[in-house]
């Protein structure tokens, strides 16, 4: 069960992998356009690449938390119940991973203006 666990959220990791991608090469392409004034494209291409690029801090925490659950369950002997490993997937710092009923769904939220410090 756990390493089916795993295996969705390495799936949505690659998937949340796959859209900050996909919003950088809109930038990209936002300032290839012609038919969009330079300025206005410089400054909703920034905005996109900002706020792709702030879906790698939830990726890096992602991949931080499945490693740590990971050298976790390598610890555990055999027959350890299934109670354990929910234990250690409820001790991750990330609640997308932590909580059950948010695994996958935090990239799916309204989010605000982006932070950049």
């Amino acid at each position: 069960m756990s390493l089916q666990r795993l295996a969705r959220e390495l799936d949505e990791t690659a998937r949340q992998t796959a859209g900050m991608v996909e919003g950088v090469t809109l930038a990209l392409e936002l300032l290839a356009d012609k038919s969009v004034s330079a300025d206005e494209a410089r400054r909703e291409a920034a905005r996109i690449i900002i706020n792709a690029l702030q879906g790698q801090d939830r990726i890096e925490q992602r991949c931080q938390n499945m490693a740590l659950a990971v050298r976790q369950f390598a610890l555990l002997p055999p027959d350890a119940p299934q109670s354990v490993y929910d234990e250690i997937w409820s001790s991750l710092v990330l609640d997308e991973l932590r909580v059950p009923a948010l695994s996958g769904s935090a990239s799916f939220g309204v989010h605000g203006e982006a932070e950049l410090f």
